[in-house]
């Protein structure tokens, strides 16, 4: 190999380490920018200093809740989908953006009778569970039980 060639090769070795390093670097931030929360979960998470207002792009999928006096704010997963985050600071100009997925939670297992949807949350017993793709006939009974149950629970406390 001449000595031009080995140049070359070197050259062109270290040019492709150089993008292979950017593309690693820039999917480790695309990855930090993603926030993950199950339905029906809330999560905290850091938000970037000076951060004065959050706007979340659909309030349907997830809702965001800043904390006073600290640099946190709280995501509660509303239903399935994806959104954008922004974060402005106290002069209206952007300080942060992510994008919000919510999931479904891994606790929860799907029966389905014929047409008809059920959801079980088996953490580490099952029990009856709402998740926004069951049947409407077994959803309003499980609200109805928790209403139940929430109303028993609030009179025995007093």
């Amino acid at each position: 190999m001449t000595f031009v060639t080995s140049l070359f090769r070197g050259a062109l070795l270290l040019a492709f380490g150089v993008v292979g390093l950017q593309a690693a670097i820039s999917g480790a931030l695309a990855n930090e920018r993603a926030i993950r929360v199950d339905i029906d979960y809330a999560r905290i998470v850091k938000i970037p200093q000076g951060a004065s207002t959050l706007v979340i792009g659909n309030p349907l999928i997830a809702d965001v809740t800043m904390l006073k006096n600290s640099q946190l704010m709280v995501i509660t997963g509303k239903s399935f989908g994806t959104t954008n985050l922004i974060v402005l600071d106290k002069s209206g100009a952007q300080v942060g953006e992510s994008i919000v997925t919510v999931v479904p939670a891994e606790d929860k297992v799907v029966v389905q009778r014929g047409p008809h949807r059920e959801s079980v949350s088996c953490n580490p017993r099952c029990a009856k569970t709402v998740d926004l793709a069951d049947d409407v006939t077994y959803m309003n009974s499980v609200i109805e039980a928790v209403k139940a149950h929430d109303s028993a629970a609030t009179s025995a406390r007093r």
